[in-house]
């Protein structure tokens, strides 16, 4: 591995940098970022994915060219949380999300998450994974955050996410903690908008930063920063990512933090819209952030690149800020970027996948009244529900050949219904009069807070005397805004792994023993 000393600034700000690409192959913009700006390391998204063979042979090709351009393995880095944010291809064991996770009640099943995922990325040469989310959820209303999140309490939220980056770093995986100092009381996706929180150090001590601190007394090796602003603790108008006050003073000084700190991609428009990612990029170097995530664009990157160039040729930016993080990156690299051929036997491996169906089964809660059991080939029930979509630019792409009632219906052999994202009162009316005769309605739920056709059309199955299991397939709140008597399940996720841990729940061979880590 080449040393700091043998590498020109050019390549130093290369190693602190981290991008992307489209497609399943690398295209010939990533090749030439490589090549001529030295860009040292890469992250993967759902849409550079297919198969684990084709992924292996992806990162393969990747660290074959980090090593020839720049003599150094590159960080290999992936959004693998679990549940909503799953990156991993279908023929991979993808673990439930935070929220689920926590509401199994055992911490050691965030743990056994953790190492499966570390593993199975590990296996397929990803050494990366930006995980866990370390956010209290205390806002209901948070766009973002909320499932991603191990639960609306400090306790919870630290004995979880210690367990699951403990697990990934025991895998032989580099976990980065996110987003700090706390993304969980903010009503606005810093993906789309930039979010402000009005809360002093002293007020974020007493709860957004106590399960960093804890992760930090653990152990933790990497730590992510948010976009948000904090107008409270930093004064010139910038968010967090390009703090000085936050990310160097705060976390590195008062929190005595050594690891890794890396952006959020720069990309995402609280910065792009309201900065530029280019001087977010610069800014994020001089507040004291190791690793930069200009996540897509090629363009932007060598803009950032000769940005940077001329703020130390300027003397705006002293070049041993530079030495400093990149001397950090090669240490970590030493012990996570070891480039080994692909074990594609461990990948989805059945030891993997039997532990993984074990954990999911402990993750459903029923929120609300009783479990009606719904017998195989029963002929009385319907099952009802809508796509899902895709809540937010953190989240995995949604396909829509994956439907719950279509599931659900094809499994018992029973009726089964779709209707639109949003139903409105003609759709209602047409779902009312198909329900008629059916004692029993299973409907799917997916964030109906936000499509409240959903919620009406529950509230009028109900009205007119339907026995009602409604399930909530995205963030669990949408329970709390139902009245009557019915019976609430939370999945937490719209997915393949959901659909089939709720059927042993619905045929009553499993009793639910899940527990909310949320106040509904």
């Amino acid at each position: 591995m080449k040393t700091i000393e043998q590498m020109s600034l050019r390549e130093k700000i290369g190693q602190m940098i981290v991008t992307g690409f489209p497609s399943t192959e690398m295209s010939l913009e990533l090749k030439q970022v490589i090549e001529e700006y030295k860009v040292g390391n890469i992250i993967l998204f759902s849409h550079n994915v297919e198969h684990k063979r084709q992924l292996g042979a992806l990162v393969t090709e990747l660290q074959q060219w980090f090593t020839t351009h720049t003599g150094i393995p590159g960080f290999i880095t992936i959004d693998q949380e679990g549940g909503r944010v799953t990156r991993m291809p279908k023929d991979a064991t993808n673990v439930a999300g935070a929220m689920a996770i926590a509401s199994s009640g055992r911490p050691e099943h965030a743990y056994t998450a953790g190492r499966i995922t570390a593993r199975e990325l590990k296996a397929l040469g990803i050494n990366f994974n930006l995980a866990p989310v370390m956010d209290v959820t205390n806002n209901p209303l948070n766009p973002v955050i909320n499932v991603r999140s191990y639960g609306d309490s400090v306790e919870t939220v630290t004995a979880y996410g210690t367990q699951m980056m403990k697990g990934l770093l025991d895998g032989g995986v580099m976990s980065s903690l996110k987003h700090f100092p706390g993304h969980g009381d903010t009503d606005v996706d810093s993906h789309i908008g930039l979010p402000v929180i009005h809360k002093t150090v002293e007020q974020l001590e007493q709860l957004e930063l106590l399960p960093f601190k804890a992760a930090i007394e653990q152990g933790a090796q990497g730590i992510m920063s948010a976009h948000i602003l904090f107008p409270q603790i930093e004064k010139s108008g910038v968010p967090g990512t390009m703090s000085y006050a936050i990310i160097t003073e705060l976390l590195k000084e008062k929190l005595g933090y050594t690891g890794l700190v890396v952006s959020d991609c720069l990309e995402m428009d609280a910065i792009k819209r309201y900065y530029g990612t280019a001087k977010g990029a610069l800014g994020a170097v001089k507040a004291g952030i190791d690793l930069v995530f200009i996540s897509h664009t090629a363009a932007v990157v060598k803009e950032a690149v000769h940005l940077i160039e001329d703020a130390v040729a300027a003397g705006d930016l002293e070049e041993a800020v530079i030495d400093a993080a990149v001397s950090k990156i090669l240490a970590y690299k030493s012990r996570f970027a070891i480039i080994e051929e692909p074990d594609y036997e461990i990948v989805g491996c059945e030891a993997h996948r039997r532990a993984n169906e074990c954990m999911r089964l402990e993750t459903i809660c029923l929120v609300k009244g009783e479990i009606s059991p719904i017998p195989q080939g029963e002929q009385n029930v319907l099952f009802m529900g809508s796509h899902a979509y895709r809540t937010d630019q953190a989240s995995s792409s949604i396909t829509e050949e994956l439907s719950f009632p279509s599931y659900m219906g094809k499994h018992w052999d029973a009726a089964y219904e779709m209707f639109r994202i949003d139903p409105d009162e003609e759709e209602i009316k047409a779902m009312l009069q198909k329900a008629e005769g059916y004692g029993h309605i299973v409907i799917g739920l997916f964030n109906a807070r936000e499509h409240k056709g959903q919620l009406s059309l529950v509230e009028k199955l109900l009205a007119a005397g339907a026995r009602v299991t409604a399930i909530t397939l995205g963030r669990p709140y949408d329970l709390a805004l139902l009245e009557g008597e019915f019976c609430g399940i939370a999945a937490f996720e719209y997915t393949l792994d959901a659909f089939k841990s709720l059927v042993p729940i619905l045929k009553g061979e499993v009793a639910p023993a899940a527990r909310m880590t949320i106040q509904l």
